[in-house]
C-alpha cells in the first residue's frame, strides 16, 4: 500500500482511459444544461463563447406542427404496410424463403 498523498504508477492507457471518463462526465454535464429549455451562456477561457435561447411562440408553434405532420406521416405508413384482410398473416420464415433456408437451419 502507498502512503498518503503518493500516487501509484499508472499505465499511459490508465491515464487515457482515466482523462476520457472525466471528459466525459464533463460533456453530458454540458449537454444536459445545453438541452434544457433555460437561458444559457457558456463561455470557455474566452476562446469559445456560446449563448442558448429557449424557442419563442412562432418556433414552438412551426415544431408543433411538423411533429403533427410527422405523425400523420407515419400513421399513413403503418396503415399502408398492414393487410388489407383482417385475417390475412404474413408467411413464416421457412415458407417465404422456401426450401433452401431449411435445409440452412439444419446444419
Amino acid at each position: 500500500m502507498s502512503g498518503a498523498g503518493q500516487l501509484q504508477d499508472y499505465s499511459v492507457d490508465q491515464a487515457a482511459g482515466a482523462v476520457v471518463l472525466v471528459l466525459g462526465a464533463v460533456a453530458s454535464l454540458l449537454l444536459v444544461i445545453w438541452q434544457s429549455k433555460c437561458h444559457c451562456k457558456v463561455n470557455l477561457c474566452y476562446l469559445f463563447q456560446c449563448e442558448r435561447r429557449p424557442p419563442n411562440e412562432e418556433e414552438l408553434k412551426g415544431l408543433k406542427d411538423k411533429a403533427k405532420e410527422l405523425a400523420e406521416k407515419a400513421k399513413k405508413d403503418k396503415d399502408k404496410n398492414q393487410p388489407s384482410t383482417p385475417n390475412a398473416r404474413s408467411p413464416s420464415p421457412a415458407e417465404a424463403d422456401g426450401p433452401t433456408s431449411s435445409a440452412w437451419r439444419k446444419l
